[in-house]
């Protein structure tokens, strides 16, 4: 964030995310925790960042207990119901200058 700026941030994340990006009290920690989160999903797909899905394609959210959950938007929704996903579990965590994310994608 401290290299790129704002630029890295809105190639990032959705407009919900954005808005929450620009009032977070560590805006650094939050934009590490959603590229984590999203390269997780993203790898989790088969398809990186490329192939028709992109960031925007996905927006993480977080239920009142903090929870984070994903909603797939575009591409990333196509790719997932291709591959007959029918739930996603993801997972952060983050300290100070590190974050870390896993997604588990599930079919039936």
């Amino acid at each position: 964030y401290q290299r790129q700026g704002e630029a890295f941030a809105k190639r990032l994340l959705s407009e919900n995310e954005w808005n929450r990006f620009k009032q977070h009290i560590f805006p650094e920690r939050y934009l590490a925790k959603r590229w984590a989160l999203k390269e997780a999903v993203s790898k989790a797909l088969g398809t990186g960042i490329a192939q028709g899905v992109s960031f925007h394609d996905m927006t993480i959210k977080n239920h009142e207990s903090g929870q984070p959950y994903l909603e797939l938007t575009g591409g990333a929704l196509q790719k997932s119901n291709k591959l007959g996903i029918t739930d996603w579990s993801i997972s952060v965590s983050d300290e100070k200058t590190h974050a870390v994310a896993f997604a588990v994608a599930e079919s039936n």
